[in-house]
């Protein structure tokens, strides 16, 4: 099988009139170039080169061979651009987890526009609230919430955005239960959560000056949902902890209060997982650069409403 290197080398020669000209273009030695050259003449039985000391020439033989050669060098250069190409024109299929609130608030509402702007790119979105295996189950990218990002030798990790959490209540709840200065207030209050340990949920709370304190509650209503939850908070059945992009309108519109103002959770970190940054395809990277992009100010998940 032929060396494409020197057949590319010899076009390179035969078209810049000598070896020392193709060196200069090409950054190999002179020496090399003349090596490699004559071991191709070898390799095929034949001169294509005349050489004398005053020019190089090419033989019958070496025009002909030329013409294949330039044929070569020109779709290996077509195969580059067609790479590029793919490079920079994002398409194919991506495969993307992502927790169920977030698909119906931020995500759900950004992906018709990522594919808007993108129209070669596939999206693929598996809603759900349990950890997958990336590798095993062929996701490319997994969105996730956690009080900090997720760790793993085996994940690249990126950081997209700051996540807040609001205790919030109905009206018609807090004036029923009355005044609450204290978190110990609450204790006594019709609550909700989406897990409870023997009839209890505990959630720590951050006050005005960074102190921490643990809220101990014993839900009436249990529901692994937040938009569930979210209903039960709005009838007043219970107060209850949701995203803050997912009650955002309803705090603005009065439907929803702060249960105890100045007190909440810690920020959870919004971020992404995937397998590996060698090899990432042009479309995952332009996912994770858009969602970046679209995040409110100052890196804060924002109500989907893009």
């Amino acid at each position: 099988m032929q060396d494409t290197n020197d057949m590319l080398y010899f076009a390179e020669v035969a078209e810049r009139g000598g070896f020392a000209a193709a060196g200069r273009y090409l950054g190999v030695p002179k020496s090399k170039l003349s090596r490699r050259v004559a071991e191709l003449e070898a390799r095929l039985g034949v001169r294509l080169l005349q050489r004398t000391t005053r020019k190089l020439s090419l033989t019958e033989v070496g025009e002909v061979y030329l013409r294949h050669c330039l044929a070569v060098r020109d779709a290996a250069e077509a195969a580059h651009e067609a790479v590029e190409q793919v490079q920079t024109e994002p398409r194919g299929t991506i495969r993307v987890s992502c927790p169920i609130t977030l698909a119906q608030t931020s995500i759900g509402a950004l992906v018709p526009l990522f594919m808007a702007r993108y129209p070669l790119v596939k999206v693929d979105m598996r809603v759900q609230n349990r950890p997958v295996d990336l590798v095993e189950e062929g996701i490319d990218v997994a969105l996730r919430v956690r009080a900090s990002p997720d760790i793993s030798g085996s994940l690249v990790v990126k950081p997209l955005a700051r996540s807040q959490t609001c205790l919030v209540a109905s009206p018609a709840l807090l004036k029923r239960h009355g005044p609450r200065n204290t978190v110990q207030d609450l204790e006594a209050m019709d609550a909700v959560d989406m897990s409870a340990t023997d009839g209890k949920a505990q959630l720590i709370l951050i006050g005005p000056s960074g102190e921490a304190v643990i809220l101990v509650t014993k839900p009436r209503y249990v529901a692994n949902d937040l938009l569930t939850l979210k209903f039960a908070i709005l009838q007043g059945t219970g107060f209850g902890l949701l995203p803050a992009d997912l009650c955002a309108t309803e705090l603005a519109n009065g439907q929803l209060q702060l249960v105890l103002p100045g007190w909440a959770p810690r920020e959870g970190m919004f971020h992404a997982v995937f397998p590996s940054r060698r090899g990432m395809v042009p479309a995952v990277r332009r996912f994770l650069d858009f969602l970046a992009e679209h995040l409110g100010p100052e890196g804060m998940l924002q109500p989907g409403t893009a």
